[in-house]
């Protein structure tokens, strides 16, 4: 059974998703909270597997939510919901530490299947989104210089060779079998190697592993075609 804190500030909203998930015999609402502040002092209360959060709303947004929630280190993970369809959002709840993020006009197998996967420990997002999501915000990363970080990043240097052919791998979107056909490695070899990466650099799962690529500059956008 997986349980699920619904945090949107419009009561209809939330009604519809706890009709959705009521009515699903494998997962269980627990809450709901009405804004961030709430959704942080709920979280601790309840510590449900899932936490929908929404972004727009009074006082503390949902990107501040998810990371106090995050930074507790507690069990729940947050799949972020809105209506707005802005890669900024995006971006910023994944750097909070977002395990995924939907729109609410999702089709409800969809979010079903999200919540899933997110109460699993794996990211809703696919990693070829992911890439052309982070593409969209890649200015705001460092742009290189004589040293990269990724030289001296003590993250970087724990891993092993393969490792870090993983994680750039990983960085370019590549999936499990992509990166098995092109490193010549079985499928199951290769997620031995992701799950070592992911937790060598402390990443959540492998959206947050994007992330720690991009900011160490291991792997750039693609030209424009």
């Amino acid at each position: 059974m997986t349980t699920v804190l619904i945090v949107d500030d419009q009561p209809l909203q939330r009604f519809g998703f706890r009709m959705l998930l009521d009515a699903t015999p494998d997962t269980e609402v627990v809450g709901e909270a009405a804004h961030g502040a709430e959704a942080v002092r709920r979280t601790a209360e309840l510590r449900p597997d899932v936490v929908l959060m929404d972004i727009r709303m009074p006082g503390m947004d949902g990107i501040e939510a998810t990371r106090q929630i995050l930074a507790t280190g507690g069990r729940s993970r947050v799949l972020v919901l809105t209506t707005f369809d802005l890669d900024e959002y995006a971006y910023a709840a994944l750097r909070a530490g977002a395990s995924g993020f939907l729109l609410k006009d999702a089709h409800p197998e969809e979010l079903l299947a999200g919540i899933r996967a997110v109460a699993g420990g794996d990211a809703v997002i696919a990693p070829a989104l992911t890439r052309r999501l982070l593409d969209t915000y890649a200015e705001r990363l460092p742009d290189g210089s004589a040293d990269p970080p990724s030289r001296t990043d003590p993250r970087w240097l724990s891993l092993t060779e393969r490792e870090q052919e993983i994680l750039v791998a990983i960085g370019s979107g590549w999936t499990n079998g992509e990166i098995a056909e092109r490193l010549v490695l079985s499928e199951s070899t290769v997620k031995t190697h992701v799950g070592r990466v992911l937790a060598k650099v402390g990443a959540r799962d492998r959206v947050q592993a994007v992330i720690f690529a991009y900011d160490l500059g291991l792997t750039r956008p693609n030209p424009p075609s």
